[in-house]
This record gives structure tokens, sequence and C-alpha cells, in this order.
């Protein structure tokens, strides 16, 4: 019973007593120094980590040079005879002022364009810009950017040759194998021996590659291709904002080894669907490493190029030289003065233009008192003639009384008509005067920008006073009605005093119009 109850019954084990004192608290303190000398190494391993990531990163970059003898960009883009500098176009490329149309919008279309001369760059950058565009939901075939050995001006692989030698960058906008991968931008290398697979849209040799859509986009698409310690990285701006440097990664290959040599070159082509592919700009760049010096352009030339800029030179020194001593001794007056004299300065031309500008205002505003005091003295003769009827027909019963007072409307409109007409005089005369004082000015002085300024706005705030005085006399002529049915008496052969007012207003107001058209000028 003993042993059954023993086996039963639980195991209840005594309790030790917690010692309590320094002996305590050393393990506690150790698993804290534990614990923080686990972190600290954890955060220093991060630490050096981030360091190693970021040294990359904070590379200097390399020093970029432009060269136009390999780029194009519009505008004039194109030259007179269709071509454009330093490149050659084949198949159906069609250049213009501001593009390069690769391959229009038809079937079965091919184009290229290459440089002309080699480039020898160890390093490079090159940024193009193009458009592809189409009615349909789908395009094809695509745009391919090349640089190889040899100008591969026509070919089955987007209009350029195949088997090439060097690197293809395809922007390929048809699906060839089903897959639903494009439109794609693929890199291609090739040492001359492979044949592209059309097939499989080039998947099967594709050293990198991305899914980008850059058909109908609203800005154009930028391609950013650049190549540097033998590394190949790819940068596309989809097109969808106006900000040029809004590029993002597309593709990169590593220990990527390309001809030391080649052409640049830009191909398209169309099949059963078509598209329009436009090239806007090509841009390259030479890249040099952080503390290497460019080479200078001069070592770029060959010697026979060098020794034939160097003789035509020569010879256009000694075209000068001849023409120089002709000059001298038909304008002896001239020897000795600084050649700079001879020319003019910006300064100069400015002043010149203000003050031809201030004498055609001078020759108008005299036309204008001309024509104002002509009118003048027409209105004053038939004001004279008017008062001479008036005089004539006083003696008249109720019915002459009743044209006496019809004249006597006539007359007085007459008369405002001369008043408001020399005041118009007076306007213009004080506006001759200004002109004048000006060119004084300048003539002596030289040319006073802020008088001359003031002296222009004084101008137009008479010409402004001049327009609503003629609006004023308009409108007082068209609200009189008795002068609309009164005939004028009859008089010797001459206009009517009612149309020759109308016409004064009309060359007065044309006059206006001139002057200040002359003015805006």
């Amino acid at each position: 019973k003993k042993t059954k109850e023993t086996e039963t019954a639980p195991k209840i084990r005594p309790m030790r007593k917690r010692p309590v004192g320094p002996t305590a608290q050393r393990p506690a303190a150790n698993a804290r120094l534990l614990i923080l000398t686990f972190l600290t190494a954890l955060i220093s391993h991060c630490s050096v980590a981030d360091i190693s990531a970021a040294a990359p990163a904070s590379e200097e970059a390399p020093h970029r040079r432009f060269e136009y003898k390999y780029s194009f960009k519009g505008p004039h883009l194109s030259q007179t005879d269709g071509g454009i500098p330093f490149w050659i176009h084949t198949g159906n490329a069609i250049p213009s002022a501001d593009q390069v149309r690769i391959t229009p919008s038809l079937r079965s279309q091919r184009g290229t364009v290459w440089t002309k001369n080699k480039v020898n760059f160890e390093h490079w950058e090159a940024e193009v810009t193009f458009r592809v565009s189409g009615r349909g939901r789908m395009g094809a075939d695509g745009l391919a950017m090349w640089f190889t050995t040899e100008q591969g001006l026509d070919g089955p692989v987007y209009g350029a040759a195949d088997q090439w030698n060097g690197v293809g960058v395809f922007f390929d906008s048809f699906d060839n194998d089903g897959k639903k991968n494009n439109p794609a931008i693929l890199v291609v290398g090739n040492n001359g021996k492979l044949v592209y697979d059309h097939q499989n849209d080039g998947s099967t040799q594709a050293l990198g590659t991305c899914l980008r859509d850059f058909r109908n986009k609203p800005y154009p698409v930028r391609a950013k291709i650049t190549y540097y310690k033998q590394t190949l990285t790819v940068m596309i701006n989809n097109g969808f904002t106006p900000d040029k440097e809004d590029y993002e990664f597309c593709t990169k290959v590593d220990n990527m080894i390309i001809p030391s040599e080649g052409f640049f070159g830009i191909s398209a082509a169309t099949g059963g669907l078509a598209d329009d592919h436009d090239v806007l700009s090509f841009l390259l760049f030479r890249l040099t490493e952080p503390g290497q010096q460019p080479p200078p352009p001069e070592s770029e030339i060959p010697k026979e190029e060098k020794d034939k800029y160097q003789e035509e030179f020569q010879n256009f020194q000694q075209e000068l030289d001849k023409k120089k001593e002709e000059f001298q001794k038909e304008h002896p007056d001239v020897q000795g003065e600084p050649i700079e004299d001879l020319y003019e300065t910006v300064n100069d031309r400015e002043i010149r233009q203000v003050f031809e500008g201030q004498n055609r205002i001078h020759l108008e505003i005299k036309q204008l008192h001309r024509q104002l005091a002509m009118i003048l003295d027409e209105q004053r003769r038939y004001v004279s003639v008017i008062t001479d009827e008036v005089a004539k027909k006083g003696t008249n019963a109720e019915s002459g009384q009743v044209s006496q007072q019809q004249l006597g409307s006539i007359l007085t409109s007459q008369q405002e008509v001369l008043k408001n007409l020399n005041d118009l005089r007076n306007s213009f005369y004080e506006s001759l005067k200004q002109i004048g004082s000006v060119q004084q000015q300048g003539n002596a002085g030289g040319m006073g920008t802020y008088e001359t300024i003031q002296h222009f706005n004084d101008i137009k705030e008479h010409l402004h006073t001049v327009k609503r005085d003629v609006e004023h006399l308009v409108q007082r002529n068209a609200q009189n009605p008795a002068e609309k049915a009164v005939k004028c008496p009859e008089m010797p052969p001459m206009p009517s005093c009612l149309s020759t007012v109308h016409f004064a207003i009309f060359v007065v107001i044309q006059s206006v119009l001139f002057f200040c058209y002359v003015m805006y000028k």
C-alpha cells in the first residue's frame, strides 16, 4: 500500500530558498552584458554593410563631353540637299527640319541612319529622343539603336543587317511569340555569327530586357544608354511628363565587352502593321573616368584631314591679306583706325532705331497737321457761305423764318466742328513740339531713357484725347436729327456739308489709327 500510495501521489519537492545578496545579482548583470554586446555587434555590422553598399554610389561621376560629329537634333536638322550633317540615311528614312522619320506608317517599310565616321570611345553615353505613334492598338515592328563594327544599312532586323558585330538595343512593339510580353526593350549582343531569333522576339538571346510601353505617348520617349567600365545600362523616360530628366531604370548588363570602335546607327521597320517611327534627337557623349584628362579634339583628326584643313586655311588667309591690301589702297583715309570702329555696336544700333522711329512719327504728324489745316480752311469757307445765305434770306416771310432757324442750327453745328478741329490741330501741334524736343535732346546729349518714355507717354495721352474728341463729335452729329432733315442750300458746285464732315472725320480717324500703328511698330 505504501508503494502504491507513493506511486499515485504527486511528488512534492521542497522549495529552495533564493539567495539574496551580491551573488544573486551576478547572473542578471551577465545577461545584460551579453545583450548589449550582441546589439553593439549587430549595429556595427549593419553600419559597415551600409558603408560598403554606399561606397559605389558615392563614386565621382565621369566627365561628359558632347560629340557633335556623332549627334543630330533640331531645329535645322537637315541640310538643303536633304542630308544630315555627319550622318547618312538609307531606305525609307525621311530627314526634316526637326526630326528624322525612320519609317512612315506604311506596310513593309525599312529605314536607317548611321554615322559616317567610326567612333573609338572607350566609354560613352547616348541619349535618344523618339516617338512611336500609330492608329491601332498594336504596332509593328519596332525601332533599334546600334553600335556595330560595320554599318548595317539594310536587313531583316528592324531594318538593319543581321549577324552584326556589336550590340543592339531593340524597342520591339509587335508580339511575335504570342506571350503578351510586348512592347518590350531588349539588349542583344552579337559577335557576327548569331542569327536573330524573330520567332521568340529575341528573348532567347537577350542579355537584358524590360517591359515598357513606348507607343502613343503624350510626350517624346527618351532612352539613355550608358556604356561605362564594361557595364551597359539602359534608362527610360516613358513620356508621361514633360520632365526630360524623369528617367527610370530598365536593365543593366555587367561584364559586357563590345568592339573598341564602330558606328552608331538607328533603324526601324514595319510589317503587316505600321507605325510612324520618328527620332527627334540623338546625342552622344564621351565619358572619361575621374582624374583622367580627356584627349584634345585635335588628336582625333587624322593627319591627312589636318593637312587639308591647314592648306585651306593658308589659302584663305592669303586671299584675306590681298583683300585687305586692296581695301587700304582704295580707302587710304581708313588706315590706322581700329577695326572695331567700322562696326556698329548694340547701343548705337538701338539709338539709331529709336531716332528712325521718331523721324517717322515726326513726318506722320506733319502730314496730319497739313491735312487738318486743309479741313479747317474748307470749314471756314462753308461757314462763310452759310452766313451769306442766312443774310440773304433774312427778309423772307414765316416760311423763311423756319428755314432761317434750320440754317442757324446748321451754322451752330459747323462752328462746333470748327472748334473741335482747332482743338485737334492744337493737340497735334503739341505732339509735334514734344517729338522735336526729344530729338534735340537725343542729338545734344544722348538718349535719356526715362525722359524718352515720359515724352512718348505724353504723346499717347494726347492721341487718346484726340480719339475721344473725334468719337464725341461723331456721336453729336449722329444724335442731331435737325441736321439730317435739313438740306444744304443751293451753293456753287462743291460737296455737301454733311458728307465733307464725315469725310474729314474719316480722314482724322484713319490718320490716328495709322499713327497708333506706327507707334506700336
